[in-house]
């Protein structure tokens, strides 16, 4: 075996440990249970405890990086599904319509996000700054209606994780009605018009690469 392709397992090695370890992380915030040690998460990583200081410091970087990674899975998913979509109020409607399904299809992923509302509200990376960008996109080019952006993008984020929680809650619910519902209602209160905003949430949506997940 030479030195380079030593060197390749070794950092395939180490990445599925860290995966192991951020899957671990993710799970148990799903589950809420953040407050337990190290040893355990290792445990159910399936890793010795040495193995998790070679990658984080402390029990609190590994769920930091947790959240992040799932918050930038969902961002880069809905931008890779509405990039080839001209109209910047098609843009945000598509992106909340598939998110709003993804609490049914990705349910570890979406209590991740569900129990860390205020960090996906706030966070630079993520959900929240690209409905911004769609928001801000959308007003610019006269679509939408808005008169503070920042506003607006909380009656996104708050309507979005109300839908999780109640999709959450009412199992038999249907998620995709729901979702578009939901969605109608937030494109007429930024100025778009009842007909138009029933024809953008009766669009078709692309379909969802399983293989893109964070969360098994």
């Amino acid at each position: 075996m030479t030195e380079k392709t030593a060197a390749r397992r070794a950092d395939r090695r180490r990445a599925r440990t860290r995966s192991a370890l951020v899957r671990a992380a993710q799970r148990l915030l799903a589950e809420g249970r953040s407050d337990i040690p190290i040893q355990e998460i290792t445990e159910l990583a399936d890793v010795g405890v040495g193995s998790f200081y070679n990658h984080f410091d402390t029990k609190e970087d590994l769920f930091r990086v947790a959240v992040e990674e799932v918050l930038e899975w969902f961002g880069d998913l809905m931008d890779r599904l509405t990039a080839d979509i001209d109209d910047p109020a098609v843009a945000y409607a598509q992106s909340f319509r598939m998110t709003g399904r993804l609490h049914r299809r990705f349910p570890q992923l979406s209590l991740v996000l569900l129990n860390h509302g205020l960090e996906v509200a706030y966070s630079d990376r993520g959900l929240a700054p690209r409905a911004l960008r769609d928001i801000r996109t959308a007003t610019d080019a006269g679509r939408f209606e808005v008169e503070d952006l920042d506003l607006a993008l909380a009656m996104t984020v708050s309507a979005q994780l109300a839908l999780g929680s109640l999709l959450h809650a009412q199992s038999d619910r249907d998620d995709a009605y729901s979702s578009d519902l939901v969605a109608r209602g937030l494109l007429r209160h930024f100025g778009i018009p009842a007909d138009e905003a029933a024809r953008i949430c009766s669009l078709d949506l692309p379909d969802i690469d399983l293989g893109d997940t964070v969360v098994g």
